[in-house]
């Protein structure tokens, strides 16, 4: 398969790009290196291969869930800049 000009300018359409004549040609060649690319990819044989969604083993390292008591109202303000009636209070953002 052959990537042509003619259908590199319809995806710079599509994409509201515009290229230059030179810069149309160069694309092609490269998008027409990678199709062939593709195309050898679909030699391979992969009967064997089970399907990966990574291809290194990882598993979950997340600690498990406890219950643990919160830290008072107090303790989790006294850093803040600003506070109101108990909240953090931060600038009005949003007219």
């Amino acid at each position: 398969m052959s990537i042509t000009i003619q259908e590199v300018q319809h995806l710079a359409k599509l994409a509201k790009l515009s290229f230059s004549e030179v810069e149309l040609a160069k694309i092609a060649k490269e998008l027409d290196e990678i199709v062939g690319y593709v195309e050898q990819l679909k030699e391979l044989n992969v009967e064997d291969i089970a399907p990966t969604s990574h291809v290194l083993d990882l598993a979950n390292v997340f600690r498990e869930d406890k219950v643990e008591s919160a830290l008072p109202v107090e303790e989790v303000l006294r850093n803040a800049p600003a506070t109101n009636h108990g909240y953090f209070s931060v600038p009005k953002v949003i007219g």
